[in-house]
């Protein structure tokens, strides 16, 4: 009880102390960073108005996960910023920095691969996961190694450039089958390579059908010519464009390259779908899970903006989906449907041609009055939010203060940042195509969210279902309680036996149990056998506690028979013992049940076979790892034990003040005097160790 009373007094301090620093919060946008007990930073958020968005941690009432978040902090610092944008920034460099534990996380730039054309006197094509600044040209991200790998494949095809590592000293293959120009032998000029590089650019940024007519034409040529081969190679090269492209199932018709944003949270999870789309044309999608703790738009675009820090390949737009919630109390709050979509833009961009996309600083279309009036009542909200007078009698209104509290979790404030910050356009699309697709993003994620949870439900049900078919197959009504065994020792050395226990086919670990074994001398796998099943099985007895429905031993008709005579003939208990042989191979092979040890039937590839590999591999892990453990203990105990002057309560004082035998063996004597340990002593421990080593 008292370290309890402790650690609640030291909670009221931090609380105290918590309240004094909530007093002093500045109206200003910035950066907060959550600390728990050991000082550890376990969360980051950024804020338009710190003042308001950190003191709504400590006051009111929250969702679970972030009741959890709360309940861990024990501080906290905050960085004022000048600008939203800054703020943005900053909780990206923060996370990336210190990893808080309930913080989105975002993979670093290994997870997506790009396509990479080197800055080198001959350039080559490669792929690559490490964006340096080399002045190379890349080409990405890829959402898997599989799609950049399949690019490469048919670029390497299409395009002559190098591929070797290190130049060679004579042409190979690759220059017989005209994919290599072969500078190893003459010289190749720098405008080809240019062209080279712009026709690579051009493909992999959505311009595959000037690319295909032109390889088209150059067929027609070469067969006209009568060059088959040739022309059978360019006729391959149009296939395999078509079988890359034929996953497109959306088109544009102003031909831009986009991202299109999708999330969808359930049960404390986000699922982010992420749309490439280039050229107007949907080429590829990514999809991540994770679990969240904030507000779900806020740590949504925590992840966006964790995405951009480290992409060079950012496209001339990005649309983002608009916030549930918002979507739910703009519906509360105006009659009529949205009839423009809201366009949010940064500074001019440029197109493919390098010139300066005017209609940028502009609305993308004229909004009508009820498009207006959202954007009224988003930022009525966002003001009496920070005024603190929004009232709680429209559930709606609620809704939005506890979302637009943080400023930067309303999608027009964040989409604003964003913009400013990476240089290009950002839209949260209300209405037309560009809505389809954000609303399909969002769709696919969740979908993919239900998918994840009906699986485990899915699985859940199979095993339940796997363990009922295992007892109908051995005789019993129900299978609801498995405990199952096995022995572990090396030559008889350190033995010892493991009990795990599976519940409707699923592990019970709290239920788990080890045995040091005290009555075996030697490698008897029997009588090891009889002392575990009698020492459990008697503590079953005494303590009521509740009995198996089977017990399963590892081994054969031997093991069966020892486990059935200590149950029936020294307990009187009449549970049945069935036993899993294995393999040459040390595979799961057979169940066998009863005394008589029959063979039950088991088709291999059935949830009941695998059911019972579960329960093998498990009960052999637990043994054999606290197998290693108790013989690990050993050695250290037989090395300080045999040291004159040293018994129990030293060793144990020696090894929890060094935490090692390598630490004691390379103190000094005076380390020792700490200990009340004499310097002759100290010497011969230090003598004795150093002597067995060698």
């Amino acid at each position: 009880m008292k370290p309890y009373a402790e650690d609640l007094q030291n909670q009221e301090k931090a609380l105290e102390n918590i309240r004094h620093k909530l007093a002093l919060l500045p109206d200003a946008s910035g950066c907060y960073l959550m600390k728990n007990s050991e000082g550890t930073i376990i969360y980051v958020g950024k804020a338009k108005v710190l003042k308001n968005r950190v003191r709504s941690y400590f006051t009111g009432s929250h969702n679970g996960k972030t009741q959890r978040l709360v309940s861990d902090i024990r501080d906290f610092e905050y960085i004022v910023t000048g600008s939203n944008m800054e703020a943005l920034i900053l909780e990206c460099n923060l996370i990336k920095k210190y990893q808080p534990r309930y913080n989105v996380l975002l993979k670093d730039d290994k997870t997506f691969p790009y396509l990479k054309i080197t800055n080198e006197a001959h350039p080559k094509l490669e792929v690559t996961r490490r964006v340096l600044k080399d002045k190379a040209k890349y080409f990405g991200p890829y959402p898997n190694s599989y799609a950049a790998h399949q690019t490469k494949k048919l670029l390497d095809r299409m395009y002559p450039l190098r591929k070797c590592g290190v130049m060679p000293k004579e042409v190979c293959l690759y220059y017989h089958m005209h994919q290599c120009l072969g500078p190893c032998v003459k010289e190749v000029e720098k405008e080809t390579y240019d062209q080279i590089g712009q026709e690579i650019g051009s493909f992999l940024s959505g311009g595959h059908e000037e690319i295909k007519k032109d390889l088209q034409r150059k067929m027609q040529e070469a067969a006209e010519e009568l060059y088959f081969e040739r022309a059978k190679e360019l006729r391959d090269q149009i296939i395999s464009i078509d079988a890359m492209m034929e996953k497109q199932k959306i088109t544009t018709s102003d031909a831009k390259d986009r991202d299109v944003f999708g999330f969808s949270v359930d049960k404390g999870w986000m699922c982010v779908q992420i749309l490439y789309v280039r050229k107007g044309k949907m080429i590829e999608r990514h999809m991540s899970t994770f679990p969240f703790y904030g507000e779900a738009y806020s740590d949504f675009m925590s992840y966006v903006t964790q995405y951009y820090s480290d992409n060079p390949a950012v496209p001339q737009e990005i649309l983002l989906p608009d916030s549930p919630k918002l979507m739910q109390t703009e519906q509360v709050n105006v009659d009529q449907p949205v009839a423009a979509e809201t366009a949010l833009h940064s500074a001019p961009t440029a197109d493919a041609t390098g010139q300066t996309d005017e209609k940028a600083i502009q609305t993308e279309t004229e909004h009508s009055a009820d498009s207006l009036l959202v954007a009224e009542e988003r930022a009525a909200y966002a003001v009496a939010t920070n005024q603190g007078q929004v009232g709680d009698q429209d559930t709606g209104v609620k809704e939005t203060e506890t979302q637009l509290s943080g400023g930067l979790e309303d999608p027009s404030t964040a989409a604003l940042a964003l913009a400013e910050w990476l240089d290009v356009k950002v839209l949260v699309p209300q209405r037309g195509l560009k809505k389809q697709m954000t609303g399909m993003a969002t769709e696919n994620a969740r979908v993919a969210l239900d998918e994840k949870f009906k699986l485990i439900e899915r699985d859940e049900e199979r095993t339940s279902k796997a363990a009922s078919n295992l007892g109908r197959a051995i005789g019993l009504n129900s299978l609801h309680r498995v405990e199952a065994f096995d022995n572990s020792n090396i030559q008889g050395s350190d033995p010892v036996s493991a009990m795990i226990v599976f519940i409707d086919g699923k592990p019970a670990k709290k239920e788990y149990r080890k045995y040091k074994i005290r009555s075996v001398q030697g490698p008897d796998d029997y009588e090891t056998m009889r002392e575990v099943i009698r020492r459990r099985y008697e503590r079953v007895l005494k303590e009521n506690l509740e009995r198996p429905d089977l017990i399963v031993v590892d081994g054969g008709r031997g093991q069966i028979k020892a486990a059935t005579d200590v149950l029936q003939n020294e307990l009187g208990l009449f549970i049945p013992v069935c036993g899993l042989v294995k393999d040459a191979k040390h595979r799961t092979s057979q169940l066998l049940v009863g005394e008589s040890s029959e063979a039950v039937t088991l088709a291999r590839n059935s949830e009941e076979f695998y059911l019972l590999q579960r329960i093998q591999d498990e009960v052999h892990r637990f043994a054999i790892t606290f197998h290693r453990e108790q013989r690990g203990k050993s050695m250290v105990t037989s090395r300080l034990d045999s040291i004159p002057g040293i018994g129990e309560k030293r060793r144990k004082l020696l090894l929890k003040h060094f935490g090692s035998l390598k630490k004691i063996r390379e103190a000094s004597v005076e380390e020792f005097r700490p200990l009340s340990i004499g310097d002759k002593l100290a010497r011969q421990i230090i003598a004795a160790l150093r002597e067995e080593e060698s």
